[in-house]
């Protein structure tokens, strides 16, 4: 099968929250989850001073569902929420 390029978006619970700490946290979790080593990260300003942070990481297809690993990055201290913005078959 093919990987696939997952996109997060993590929320936190308000403005203050460290989202370099949530970084840290969620990377360790993606990597317990599929191993992956390929990451990219991007902060996305939302309103009033609000950020998400965007994680995109590489995994095998045959994983199946994040569902599990976004549980696990919701229970990070200071995550509201976490969502799959997007997912694509890699080519090459």
């Amino acid at each position: 099968m093919a990987d696939v390029v997952v996109t997060f978006r993590i929320m936190p619970q308000n403005p203050g929250i460290n989202l370099s700490h949530i970084e840290v946290e969620a990377k360790k979790e993606i990597v317990k989850f599929c191993n992956s080593k390929e990451f990219k990260t991007q902060i996305e300003p939302i309103a009033f001073g609000l950020k998400a942070l965007n994680i995109l990481f590489v995994m095998d297809e045959n994983k199946g569902s994040t569902e599990e690993l976004e549980n696990k990055i919701s229970q990070i201290k200071g995550v509201e929420s976490v969502e799959v913005t997007d997912v694509r078959r890699a080519i090459g």
